[in-house]
């Protein structure tokens, strides 16, 4: 992290494309943990009843259907959101 800072301070020319490619890569990252972390949280709430120390197979089998039902409707949102996108781009 060192370096990047005295890149940006010395004015040295700068990549407009691979520093928005960096962008585009933290903000995916981004997405996936937070995507992650509410997949986790609405999971674990419907499926665990009593946490103890191992899961039991029904538990498992939740969370396992949870999370498959859950990707795919977030693939069926993200899918839906980029067709958008490229739609309104074209009738800009």
């Amino acid at each position: 992290a060192e370096g990047h800072g005295s890149d940006f301070a010395s004015g040295s020319r700068l990549d407009p494309a691979a520093l928005m490619e960096q962008v585009k890569v933290q903000i995916a990252v981004a997405n996936a943990q937070e995507l992650l972390q509410r997949m986790t949280d609405k999971c674990f709430r419907k499926c665990i009843g009593k946490p103890g120390s191992a899961l039991d197979n029904s538990e498992q089998k939740c969370i396992a259907m949870c999370m498959d039902r859950y990707m795919d409707a977030w693939n069926t949102v993200s899918r839906a959101y980029n067709s958008r996108l490229q739609r309104e781009r074209a009738n800009m």
